[in-house]
């Protein structure tokens, strides 16, 4: 997953393995000229980080309430290609056709997104134990598993597996083993917490039919 082509500039790649994600953003804005960029284009942009920010970018919409569903089926198709050892993402057309506004991906990268800035201070390349393929694969596995906690309806099942899904994509853009490890934790105990509350949800439902008939 770490090693593959990026768009035209071919000067790019060394550039990008260490480049913060505000930066990047701005590249690819730039690179594509119209008014929308679709997830297409942005994941041949991205190249050898294209699942962590396609997972990053899905994820931080599926917190809007009603969003989850649509955002969580794209999730839940990259984490179970990156869960494979897919090494580049292979989006569906209906997918790969799903755009975002040009203007939202600058006001990403601009000096204005503070809370952009203060994660980049924190997050640095740091390889580790949970920057290998191995790693790489488990993050897919969890992030497919919290995909399935933001379809699923429930109250409040969407944020906890959604805030440890977002540390793990922003340690595997910055390839930062450390934040990859405490991202992985806060996704296991958000998709705990979310099954244990649809379990929950479902015994209810059960018993209440039971109860009715």
């Amino acid at each position: 997953m770490r090693d593959g082509p990026l768009m035209d500039d071919a000067a790019l790649p060394e550039a990008h393995a260490s480049a913060p994600i505000s930066r990047l953003v701005a590249e690819v804005a730039a690179q594509c000229p119209g008014e929308r960029v679709t997830l297409g284009e942005m994941a041949e942009a991205f190249g050898d980080r294209a699942f962590g920010l396609l997972i990053l970018m899905l994820c931080l919409p599926g917190l809007l309430p009603g969003m989850a569903s649509v955002f969580g089926t794209p999730m839940l198709i990259l984490g179970v290609q990156m869960g494979l050892g897919f090494r580049m993402p292979r989006l569906p057309r209906f997918i790969a056709r799903q755009s975002l506004k040009r203007t939202d991906l600058l006001r990403l990268s601009s000096g204005s997104s503070k809370w952009m800035n203060r994660i980049e201070r924190w997050v640095r390349p740091r390889p580790g134990p949970f920057t290998t393929p191995h790693a790489d694969k488990v993050v897919g596995w969890l992030t497919a598993y919290a995909a399935l906690m933001l379809i699923l309806p429930g109250p409040g099942t969407n944020g906890p597996p959604a805030f440890g899904t977002i540390v793990m994509a922003l340690g595997v853009v910055e390839n930062d083993s450390k934040v990859v490890g405490v991202g992985m934790v806060l996704t296991i105990l958000g998709n705990i917490f979310a099954t244990a509350v649809l379990g929950a949800l479902f015994w209810f439902g059960m018993e209440a039919l039971h109860y009715i008939w």
